[in-house]
């Protein structure tokens, strides 16, 4: 990393660091639902934008659509 990156790296605003690959990520997390177990997709900012039978699929899921998936414990 050159000097000029990590400047701007240092001087980057709460704001941006907040929504620093926003676009890019998403996290999946197991939830239940009617007693079943399934997989939910989340944006970042926490809204839920799908719901998939199993973990496998839902990363698969992201993938396809070029978002890089975490999990959430």
């Amino acid at each position: 990393m050159n000097e000029q990156t990590v400047q701007k790296l240092k001087s980057i605003s709460p704001g941006d660091l907040a929504t620093l690959g926003m676009h890019q990520m998403v996290y999946v997390r197991r939830q239940i639902l009617n007693d079943q177990p399934v997989w939910s997709i989340h944006a970042a900012d926490g809204s839920e934008m799908a719901r998939l039978a199993d973990r496998d699929t839902a990363i698969a899921a992201c993938r396809q659509h070029d978002l890089e998936p975490v999990s959430l414990h």
